[in-house]
């Protein structure tokens, strides 16, 4: 068995074994002194029944969800573009379910996008997870295009057994690959998006976090050169980064983050990344600049209780200007 599958399975066995046995189990002597134990196994008979169900089905269970951002930023042209961003697909999950990403990509060209961006975790731990599935990741198809940016598993610095050279070596590879599908990796840097005479900016800056994250973004050399008040499109793989780098210090239009994953277990508002994330899932709007959090596709663990697995669609609006 390969490092690739020696990690997966073991996350698997360590996510499962807490979710499945410590959990219910903690749950069961909380409740058992105040209300006996028959009482006591309801509450873990039922988490336990929503774990089996995230397990074997919660994950296939893609969704679209959609958002507007409206900006008098937004040249008229682009009035209606839309915008289909992707996140934390996490692939090497999926070698033995190869079929969830063809329907993955059928999903994402039923949208007819004008753009599509991916903001990160394309992999686990290595660039290789993503040669099986070249073929399915390069039908993806857009007018303008498909931007990606590295999410911090994109480093290849969870490798078992790593050297310098290792994760150099994956790096390099996972680039490579990446262009090879047809996706342009945006590394602290910025492409144009023209309609006719009218311009907009997507902006891709490598990982920007906080510990125990590594932080390689550079948003300054990524904004290099654009003009202020032209509409832009920062994609930044942690969503605080917006809070700490980008709102009221930019005069960025719309962010597109993913990481948090909703932290796989969403019921209705609340999610575990609460405790972790101030903005962890969906749109947020503070003094004129939009955030957007996709729970995204994946994770290490092949798992997923109401944070599905999404697409999400932001569809770009002209603000009403007040004379």
């Amino acid at each position: 068995m390969d490092i690739k599958l020696r990690h997966n399975s073991k996350m698997r066995l360590l996510f499962g074994a807490f979710l499945l046995i410590a959990l219910p189990g903690l749950l069961f002597i909380l409740v058992w002194p105040f209300a006996g134990w028959e009482v006591a196994l309801v509450l873990p008979s039922v988490w336990e029944l929503l774990m089996v169900y995230g397990f074997f089905f919660g994950w296939r269970h893609i969704i679209v969800r959609r958002a507007t951002c409206t900006s008098s930023l937004l040249p008229r042209a682009f009035d209606g573009y839309k915008v289909l961003q992707l996140s934390d697909i996490h692939i090497g999950t999926y070698l033995r379910n190869r079929s969830f990403i063809d329907k993955l990509v059928r999903i994402v060209n039923d949208q007819h996008a004008d753009l599509v961006v991916f903001t990160g975790d394309l992999v686990n731990v290595s660039a290789e997870e993503v040669i099986p599935f070249q073929h399915a990741l390069g039908q993806i198809q857009a007018r303008d295009g498909i931007f990606s940016i590295m999410g911090n598993h994109d480093y290849c610095e969870y490798i078992p057994v790593k050297t310098e050279h290792d994760i150099e070596k994956n790096q390099t590879v996972l680039r490579y690959l990446e262009r090879k599908i047809g996706w342009r990796l945006l590394l602290n840097a910025h492409a144009l998006i023209r309609r006719g005479n009218s311009e907009i900016a997507i902006i891709g800056v490598e990982n920007i976090s906080r510990p125990p994250f590594q932080d390689y973004g550079d948003l300054k050399k990524a904004m290099a050169g654009l003009p202020k008040g032209m509409f832009k499109i920062l994609l930044s793989h942690d969503p605080s980064h917006w809070r700490r780098g980008v709102l009221h210090q930019t005069d960025i239009a719309l962010t597109l983050s993913g990481h948090t994953h909703a932290g796989q277990i969403r019921v209705g508002h609340w999610s575990p990344s609460r405790a972790a994330y101030q903005e962890w899932g969906g749109k947020y709007i503070e003094d004129g600049s939009m955030l957007y959090v996709s729970t995204g596709i994946g994770g290490t663990v092949p798992f997923r209780i109401g944070a599905w697995p999404e697409v999400n669609v932001i569809t770009l609006c002209v603000a009403s200007r007040v004379s």
